[in-house]
């Protein structure tokens, strides 16, 4: 039998950067789960470079427990790393290596606990749910999402092994990314009345923004489980213009709503729209009626807000030993699976500390003490 460090030493040498095809990492446990005789079933993107991975362990027709994960991993580019990102390194009781905290040391105990799945008789299925592309946006769980919906019996519990120190999470906000196009009209900059300045316009824009987010701050608005308390909004990519001497015809920039779970992030958007129809597009227009302001959606998921006294709360706390709930501060796939109504927690080995950074690692105690949380929920699911 595999450890989870040896699992997570093979995991690791699979580079599935989201940019990168995952499918040898599929075909990996795909072929690892044939060894205990447990089909899987696989769902593929459009172009068939990438897939998700499903497999049940245990009695199909009741209610069950998925353990899910994200096979794929930032990019190292440009990162200082002292060790081979794609080798399993260890130093000082810590694993080292892209995605060892975000997630595939959990994908590893999961891997790691298939023989003693395949060895008891269990009440209740265990199901094994592998995703892609989450770091880019959710994207490749929504297929995988789409065919439990239509199965008659669904999963009584997700869980999401993100990075949180195996805290028991029952909440994260929700993100809605969105692109603005402006489109002006150039001329020289010595006449610039008579252009459009596609830059100063977005300045408006974003400006509006960051008033839109003051107003999230209000008191009333606040949830104090998470940090910080409120909905937020950033401008984090622009560009636009060709020289100084020319009024800018274009300007993009890329934003972000941060939401609370109560929250819909789509009404700050609304809000933004509504400020460029009314405000900005009529004065565009009086100079160039080829002018305009666009928007286009880039990513979205929802929050997640499980209740503390739910089933599924009890379920995690008795499985990690503690009812000590939290929130995090990062995005998961947890909102996805709840919406596709299955109850879901986020509680995984490592902290998102190390996510994402050079040296991302994961401790060998975090690993153990992960295996130990999944060998007590197959105690309790295991029929005498």
């Amino acid at each position: 039998m595999s450890s989870s460090r040896d699992l997570l030493q093979t995991l690791v040498a699979f580079d599935t950067t989201s940019r990168e095809s995952n499918l040898h990492l599929i075909g990996f446990v795909r072929d690892y789960l044939a060894r205990f005789d447990v089909p899987c079933e696989l769902t593929y993107n459009e172009t068939r470079s990438k897939a998700n991975l499903f497999a049940t362990l245990g009695p199909a027709h009741v209610p069950g427990i998925v353990l899910s994960g994200h096979t794929d991993v930032v990019p190292v580019d440009g990162q200082p790393w002292t060790v081979p990102p794609f080798e399993l390194s260890e130093r000082n009781g810590k694993l080292y290596g892209r995605g060892t905290a975000d997630m595939k040391g959990y994908i590893a105990c999961v891997l790691a606990l298939v023989p003693a799945l395949v060895d008891v008789n269990l009440r209740v299925p265990v199901h094994i749910a592998l995703s892609y592309d989450e770091e880019v946006g959710c994207l490749g769980v929504r297929s995988l999402l789409a065919e439990l919906e239509q199965r008659p019996v669904k999963p009584m519990l997700c869980i999401i092994g993100e990075p949180t120190e195996l805290k028991p999470v029952l909440g994260h906000k929700g993100k809605l990314a969105m692109r603005c196009d402006v489109h002006g009209q150039a001329c020289h900059s010595a006449y610039a009345p008579q252009g459009v300045n596609a830059i100063e316009y977005a300045a408006e824009l974003i400006g509006e923004l960051g008033r839109i987010g003051q107003r999230l701050k209000a008191p009333a608005l606040h949830d104090d489980r998470f940090d910080p308390p409120f909905s937020t909004v950033q401008t984090g990519v622009i560009s636009g213009g060709n020289a100084l001497n020319i009024v800018p015809a274009d300007c993009r920039f890329d934003f972000e709503i941060r939401a609370l779970p109560t929250q819909d992030p789509n009404e700050v958007a609304q809000a933004l729209k509504t400020y460029a129809e009314q405000q900005l597009v009529p004065r565009m227009r009086a100079v160039s009626e080829h002018s305009d302001i666009r928007f286009s959606e880039l990513s979205a998921y929802p929050g997640l807000a499980t209740d503390a006294h739910s089933e599924a709360a009890g379920l995690i706390a008795a499985f990690c030993g503690s009812r000590d709930f939290t929130t995090v501060a990062f995005g998961t796939e947890g909102g996805l699976f709840d919406a596709a109504g299955i109850p879901t927690v986020v509680c995984g080995p490592g902290s998102m500390e190390q996510g994402h950074k050079p040296d991302e690692f994961v401790s060998v105690e975090q690993l153990e003490q992960c295996d130990e949380m999944l060998h007590r929920m197959l105690a309790s699911i295991t029929a005498p």
